[in-house]
């Protein structure tokens, strides 16, 4: 095994900090001190930037070359190829499934849709115009008091259920919470379709006495963004799905939390920000004018960059090519011209392509979901049901990883020295 020297200048001393994987345990940090009473070394590292809290078999991610890759498998050769229930299959269990677990996993989900009618009323609860992802947030975590067995996380066939479960109930919830806000009748859901036929059902059926025909265009387009957007290794949603399970909570209450965070728009609500950017902008015309601005400064250019990919992320390049099937069946989106033009001059200018920065899966993803017909709103929660498999798969894995505690950062104290409250009254009284 490698070992990283550390010469500490405060003390003379040397030590030897083994290496594996690439990482070294920051527990070591510890051994590092200038008096027996001094606590140790700490790392210190906002927002996770380089810290390694798990060791994960689910996905790979390369960064530098545009690599992405569910157990093993390239996005390239799943996306458009294996349905989002296959792959949420592979992402839980790490294997793809055969013929007969493929249709028994198939059937277990798609039996588990219907949600309990209190739930309906639940839901009624909210304000007419909340936003549809707030509604997923608080229905998902009021499901865990219709399951009170879900708290019995370590019993595989309890968990099993609860798979099931949230990958069946998150479509319907997000469907009923895009008709709630718009003040329309719920509509069931249909055992006949497929995943995503059936989605698109419950949220564009004019209504349940009405005959509705998903287009099967639309259908495995939308099967396609789920695939993409299943997992993205340890992201913010996926490390806070963690964090609860870290505690032993319940699927849906942790859920619940990873949702939240996929609703804040430095995570989730980027494509939303994208479509918001691009109407703005108005015209193809506009864009040397923006692209001036963005370098000078003035303004951000949304779905450009990434914290993760420093080269073109390779699922955009999926979903760019996906936006013209949907276009002959929608009609042509007149943003996709504007983006195009922006993604012209943007990678043929020193200031972009010198900094790394490319269209990410948030720059075509929402100009494809208008087309659509989806509001901008809408844009988080169709991530959310996507990412539903990551999750699972991410707080499945470390429930049973036996190196994994309680997530408890440590912290570095700035605050105020020890001081007494007689203190304060004799300020005052001076």
């Amino acid at each position: 095994m490698d070992n990283l020297i550390v010469i500490d200048n405060r003390t003379g001393k040397t030590y030897e900090i083994p290496i594996e994987h690439g990482a070294i345990r920051a527990s070591e940090l510890r051994k590092i001190k200038v008096s027996e009473e001094d606590f140790g070394l700490l790392s210190y590292d906002p927002g996770l930037m380089n810290t390694a809290m798990v060791k994960s078999a689910i996905t790979y991610i390369d960064g530098e070359r545009g690599i992405l890759r569910y157990r093993g498998y390239p996005i390239e050769e799943l996306a458009g190829r294996k349905p989002y229930l296959e792959v949420a299959f592979l992402l839980i269990y790490g294997e793809l499934p055969t013929k007969s677990q493929l249709e028994e996993w198939v059937y277990n989900i798609t039996h588990h849709t219907m949600i309990h009618e209190n739930i309906k009323k639940f839901m009624d609860g909210f304000h007419h115009d909340a936003h549809p992802m707030g509604i997923l947030v608080g229905t998902l975590s009021a499901l865990s008091t219709f399951y009170p067995e879900c708290r019995n996380v370590f019993d595989p066939v309890v968990r099993q259920k609860q798979i099931w479960r949230l990958l069946a109930k998150t479509p319907t919830i997000a469907a009923y919470a895009y008709r709630h806000s718009r003040g329309q009748p719920y509509i069931y859901p249909d055992n006949d379709l497929s995943y995503t036929a059936n989605f698109l059902n419950m949220v564009f059926r004019p209504a349940p006495n009405m005959r509705y025909e998903p287009d099967p265009v639309l259908a495995e387009a939308l099967d396609t963004l789920f695939v993409l957007h299943a997992d993205h290794e340890q992201n913010c949603s996926a490390n806070v799905m963690r964090a609860v399970g870290s505690a032993h909570g319940d699927p849906f209450s942790a859920a619940a939390a990873a949702a939240a965070a996929l609703y804040g728009p430095l995570h989730g609500g980027a494509s939303e920000e994208v479509v918001k950017m691009l109407r703005e902008i108005g015209s193809v015309e506009k864009v040397p004018q923006i692209i001036k601005e963005v370098k000078s400064g003035a303004r951000r250019l949304m779905g450009f960059g990434h914290r993760i990919y420093k080269a073109y992320d390779p699922r955009a390049k999926i979903i760019k090519d996906l936006a013209y099937k949907v276009f002959e069946v929608t009609g042509k989106n007149p943003l996709i011209d504007i983006a195009l033009e922006l993604e012209r001059v943007a990678l043929d200018d020193e200031y972009f392509v010198s900094r790394r920065l490319y269209p990410n899966v948030d720059f075509y993803s929402g100009i494809i979901y208008e087309a659509m017909g989806f509001p901008t709103d809408m844009f988080t929660i169709l991530f959310a049901i996507a990412r539903m498999a990551g999750w699972l798969a991410q707080w499945q894995e470390q429930i049973l990883d036996q190196e994994q505690r309680i997530v408890r950062p440590r912290q570095i104290y700035v605050g105020p020295p020890l001081r007494h409250l007689a203190e304060v009254g004799e300020a005052i009284r001076a």
